[in-house]
């Protein structure tokens, strides 16, 4: 499961993610420029719908204990070069 709320409005926009499998959680801090969320999401979902796709992204690829526990979302691209262009189909999810 991952809850994704936003914790502040303006520019970076922030979040607190939550990832429970089982009974093991973590917690995150993301934060997202509003540029970089039009850039993504291109007005089709939230900005909480986008971050929470974001992880769907990130847990298909590591274990929840591996992503950084506070980040830019634009940091996925240097771990993960294909995220911008990959992206799209996980907001559909």
């Amino acid at each position: 499961m991952i809850d994704v709320k936003q914790t502040k409005e303006g520019d970076p926009l922030q979040f607190t993610v939550t990832v429970q499998e089982g009974t093991s959680e973590t917690r995150h801090r993301v934060s997202m420029s509003k540029s970089t969320y039009e850039k993504l999401a291109q007005g089709k979902v939230s900005p909480d719908r986008c971050v929470q796709a974001a992880f769907e992204y990130l847990l298909e690829r590591e274990p929840k204990e591996s992503i950084l526990r506070t980040f830019d979302i634009t940091v996925i691209s240097r771990y993960f070069p294909g995220f911008e262009t990959e992206f799209s189909r996980y907001l559909k999810g």
